[in-house]
């Protein structure tokens, strides 16, 4: 039995049923790591053994008698910017190369609570600073589905892992699209949610006001009972929204009859791959089948969202890095002074972007600057913001594509920022505003490459973009595939 292909759901269901075991699961994934990391490179650490003890812990509980979680026993692994309790958080990068936790962040120990197997921590952009994983300082991830390809990012090791079927879940962060963006390149489902709507107490902050932890699965199903386990107020969080969590999967219904679904102007900008657009086209046409209504719209600061985030993301990010000094924890380069250890140890130890990210953000928050750049982007900030509620009240959920083009070659842009930037157009402007979206599979490219979409919903309005792409993905057979990794 492939147990790697199958959903996380399905393989609750076998356990339930004790048809198979949570070690026989965790097993297979094992397995199927062994075979394709070297050529994915989607893990910084695998847990083997601590997998096993914690499918074991499982396995015992049902001899027992007991009743399991949605979760309990099924193998997963953890974006490594998300802290964990004695295993290392290295963010990708050399200055926590050797860093490890004294404490688990809130969703992890919900996790633990839930009985969920670890199978270890996947690889990232350096600090989540990237939209390909190649400025991890452990090397590049690879698209399951050409190796020669992007697998996106940030948290492209939690994309790629589980489109490999090395892993039957992840979580990941998205802090401008690092989670809908690989999930698209990789062909799985995404789910960034409303900002607060879930902890960031030990999530290692790139951009505090934009982070945003989420699960990437196999299918809707599996990410709606993700976020029921991750979801919630969070007192160790003062950004924590204290709204009452619904349960996610009583949206898992196929209706949309009637669901006014909007199509920004802005998001299909000049220059859109082809497959891209007949994949959002086609996406569109079949929403109309099942009895939605589409609606044009317009968001019109669009054009100005690239350039307010990377201010604002980049100010913080200069922020909330500069604690990585040499001195409190993390690796330290020795110098002849303070001054040069600090500097040694930021020079060797940083990589290029985030050295570059640093800059810019220091820049933008200099004196005689902060009111020219940070400041007017906080202002540009609130009007994308006022563009989506206007849109909002015309329709329930706003159809976009997540990048504008499906993954691309290793090293073809990753030389040329400004390139690189603009691949996020139509991922962060909703971060800007703190909505909640979902990426899923549409369509694949002339050269077999996934496409995604994203569905964008009102604040914390999970529910109903949960019940559009399930609808939606009940009717396609994309879910159900594997990439086959032979390396």
């Amino acid at each position: 039995m492939d147990l790697h292909k199958k959903s996380a759901h399905e393989l609750h269901d076998l356990l339930v049923r004790k048809e198979i075991k949570a070690a026989e699961i965790t097993d297979n994934y094992l397995k199927c790591i062994e075979k394709a990391q070297l050529a994915i490179n989607a893990y910084t650490t695998v847990l083997a053994e601590k997998a096993k003890e914690q499918a074991v812990a499982v396995d015992e509980k049902i001899a027992q008698g007991e009743k399991i979680g949605f979760l309990a026993g099924i193998p997963g692994a953890i974006k490594d910017n998300i802290c964990t309790l004695g295993i290392k958080t290295t963010c990708s990068s050399k200055i926590l190369a050797d860093f490890v936790p004294p404490y688990d962040a809130s969703v992890v120990k919900k996790l633990k609570d839930a009985s969920a197997v670890f199978l270890g921590k996947t690889n990232l952009d350096e600090f989540a600073m990237g939209g390909s994983t190649e400025t991890s300082a452990f090397g590049t991830t690879h698209n399951p589905w050409n190796t020669n390809y992007v697998p996106g990012g940030s948290s492209g090791g939690s994309a790629a892992a589980v489109a490999a079927g090395m892993a039957a879940w992840s979580l990941g962060s998205d802090t401008g699209g690092s989670i809908r963006q690989p999930a698209s390149y990789c062909g799985v489902v995404g789910l960034k949610p409303t900002y607060g709507r879930v902890s960031r107490y030990g999530l290692i902050a790139y951009a505090s006001s934009l982070d945003q932890i989420g699960p990437l699965t196999r299918d809707v199903e599996d990410s709606a009972h993700l976020l029921n386990i991750i979801a919630g107020h969070d007192a160790m969080d003062s950004t924590c929204a204290s709204e009452a969590v619904p349960d996610y999967t009583k949206s898992l219904v196929e209706d949309v009859k009637g669901l006014k679904i909007g199509l920004p102007a802005e998001y299909f900008v000049d220059g859109m791959d082809e497959d891209v657009k007949a994949a959002i086209d086609k996406a569109v046409s079949d929403y109309r089948s099942l009895g939605a209504e589409i609606v044009d719209i317009s968001l019109p600061h669009t054009k100005y969202a690239i350039a307010s985030y990377y201010l604002i993301a980049c100010a913080e990010a200069a922020t909330n890095l500069s604690r990585y000094d040499g001195v409190s924890y993390g690796a330290r380069v020795e110098g002849d002074d303070i001054i040069s250890m600090m500097t040694n140890t930021r020079t060797q130890k940083f990589g290029a972007e985030v050295k570059r990210r640093i800059m810019i953000g220091n820049y933008a928050l200099s004196e005689g600057y902060y009111d020219a750049y940070y400041l007017k982007a906080l202002k540009v900030r609130r009007l994308i913001k006022e563009d989506y509620d206007k849109a909002f009240e015309k329709v329930d959920v706003i159809l976009a594509p997540v990048a504008p083009t499906p993954a691309y070659e290793i090293g073809s842009i990753i030389s040329d920022p400004l390139q690189m930037y603009l691949q996020d157009i139509c991922t962060v402007p909703l971060n800007l505003a703190g909505l909640p979206a979902i990426s899923l599979r549409c369509g694949t490219s002339k050269g077999g490459l996934p496409i995604g979409m994203q569905l964008i919903g009102k604040a914390f309005d999970e529910p109903t973009i949960i019940k559009a792409a399930y609808t939606y993905e009940q009717g396609k057979d994309f879910y159900k595939e594997v990439a086959e990794v032979s390396k």
